[in-house]
């Protein structure tokens, strides 16, 4: 990066050098004539004209430009100060040239430390011009028009100098080539309308193409059809007053370089007071092959996902028929169908049979349930049922463990509810659940089953009295086989409430838990009632949601809102 800059440095010194030479030859003839000494004068300006040579020379044979740069200004000071004594001092046009120092070290180093070197040797170039007015040259000629000629050559050379500043400033860029190299991108230096101005050798091995083949609106036939709107958009928004856009682009390439699409990446940068901006453009092969083999990655996993469910699903429908023939065979067996049991002990290991086999029977249940919510098989259908009917149904099913537990079970149905529309079955396994889980957690106290009809919605609610949860145990409820732990979940499954949100998320519900340790929960549901019956109203049209299949296996990953 260096070494361009120091060849762009040591051209602008050797330029100076050589023109300097030239203009304080003609400075000195002039002062030399005006005193009327002609053969003096055309002596005195070759033998400046030839020292002024030395400093050139010297930087082209040794390339010592820090050895050549002191020499030079220290040179340039003594010339200009025996300029401006023999002008007339202080009061002749050429004290003006005591800027030159100043003006040409910051044009060839564009340092303000070499600036702060030339201001010194203007300085000193005034401090010489007076010693020797005073001294060695007493007798100078007075100030005269014509000395102005000199201040007005060096300041047209610095007008036909301007151009060149700009050109440094394009040429600047060439130094971080090595750079672009090193991180595999190319420069593109593009207009207010996308068009490529100019482009880094860099690109060629991009695009496939020569630089110069995106010239203008080469770029932008390029770019994929479908990605274009994004490459102007980002364009526009810079337009507008945008830094920077970063944006992924697919670059048509030629047959020869192997064709197909290049994933690209474009950095677009907004350049300051102007309407052109600075592109960064690398290869973002990589990543897209990143983001492939990851999207294959997730099909399989959602794949195995979809495997193993069905599998439970399968296994779960194998083992309920051995399992009611199991509780068929003990009814009868406990209502002596086949003759008397022998002793109580028979009795009680009848019962106890049917009790595990019917508790088995509940668990395979619910995880049939849940596979087929998260294999996508779980099908909705709509039809009208008096929703108090559904829930008496659901609290006498409760009832049994409510009573060993001495606890109240309460339903407060509102009169507008009336008949609904919806699944029921999806109601009925969700209050079975919510009731299950209340009477479960809940030592003392009371049960209650609430619903309430607005608008188009069916409120439920569940709430109890019971041990409650903390604000830990809320962010994990609600995820399959996790539950709660306490002395009441030994024997659960974790995937109640699990089961509970896969089913209200499919039908298009809400749901939400309120709870706090040894005050109770209450879990609030939200169904949607599309077409739902008012009571009395038979007019035998299925306004229901039908059937939906949950295809993305990802209800249980829904947000609930919880709170402790």
């Amino acid at each position: 990066m260096a070494e361009p800059r120091e060849r762009l440095r040591q051209a602008r010194l050797l330029a100076v050098l050589f023109a300097g030479p030239v203009l304080a030859a003609f400075a000195v003839a002039q002062a030399a004539a005006a005193r009327g000494e002609g053969v003096l004068a055309l002596a005195a300006a070759l033998m400046v004209f030839g020292l002024g040579l030395l400093a050139p020379f010297l930087l082209i044979v040794t390339g010592r430009r820090r050895i050549v740069e002191p020499i030079a200004m220290a040179l340039a000071a003594s010339v200009l100060g025996a300029l401006v004594a023999a002008g007339g001092g202080l009061s002749s046009p050429l004290v003006a040239l005591a800027a030159a120092p100043a003006v040409e070290a910051g044009w060839i180093a564009r340092t303000r430390r070499a600036v702060g070197f030339g201001v010194a040797a203007g300085g000193a170039t005034l401090l010489l011009g007076l010693g020797l007015a005073a001294t060695l040259l007493p007798g100078s000629a007075a100030p005269s028009p014509w000395q102005w000629a000199v201040p007005a050559l060096y300041v047209a050379s610095l007008l036909l100098r301007m151009p060149f500043f700009d050109a440094q400033k394009d040429a600047e860029p060439q130094a971080r080539q090595p750079v672009e190299e090193i991180i595999g991108a190319a420069l593109l230096h593009l207009q207010a309308g996308g068009e490529v101005a100019s482009a880094s050798p860099q690109a060629e091995a991009l695009f496939g193409v020569a630089p110069e083949m995106l010239y203008g609106s080469g770029l932008i036939d390029r770019i994929h059809v479908s990605d274009r709107i994004a490459y102007l958009t980002a364009l526009a928004d810079l337009r507008d007053g945008a830094e920077r856009r970063s944006l992924r682009l697919r670059i048509r390439r030629p047959a020869q370089t192997g064709g197909g699409l290049l994933p690209l990446s474009l950095d677009i940068v907004a350049r300051p007071g102007s309407q052109r901006f600075l592109a960064v453009a690398r290869d973002d092969t990589p990543m897209a092959e990143m983001e492939g083999a990851l999207a294959e990655a997730r099909e399989a996993a959602e794949r195995a996902l979809m495997e193993k469910d069905r599998h439970l699903a399968s296994v779960s429908h194998e083992l309920r028929s051995p399992l009611n023939a199991i509780l068929g065979f003990s009814d009868v067996l406990a209502t002596g169908m086949l003759g008397p049991l022998g002793n109580d002990r028979q009795r009680e290991y009848v019962g106890l049979i049917r009790e595990a086999s019917e508790h088995l029977l509940q668990v395979v249940n619910t995880v049939l349930e849940a596979s087929k919510l998260r294999s996508g098989t779980y099908a909705l259908a709509a039809e009208p049922f008096r929703l108090e009917e559904a829930a008496r149904l659901c609290l006498a099913l409760s009832a049994r463990e409510a009573e060993a537990k001495s606890l109240a079970l309460k339903a407060d149905i509102a009169e507008n509810v009336g008949v609904v529309n919806c699944d029921r079955r999806v109601v009925q396994q969700v209050l079975i659940n919510l009731l299950s889980n209340a009477v479960k957690f809940t030592p003392r106290g009371e049960v209650k089953v609430s619903a309430r009809r607005r608008g188009e919605r069916l409120e439920l609610e569940v709430s109890d009295t019971g041990i409650g949860m903390s604000a830990q145990d809320l962010a994990r409820v609600g995820t399959p086989f996790t539950q709660v732990q306490n002395g009441y979940t030994r024997q659960g499954t974790g995937l109640g409430l699990s089961l509970v949100k896969g089913l209200v998320s499919l039908a298009g519900g809400t749901m939400s838990i309120d709870s706090a340790p040894g005050v109770g929960t209450r879990v609030h549901v939200s169904l949607p009632l599309a077409g739902a019956h008012a009571e009395g109203e038979t007019d035998g049209e299925d306004r229901g949601t039908g059937e939906r299949a949950n295809t993305n296996c990802e209800w249980n990953d829904d947000a609930l809102r919880k709170t402790a």
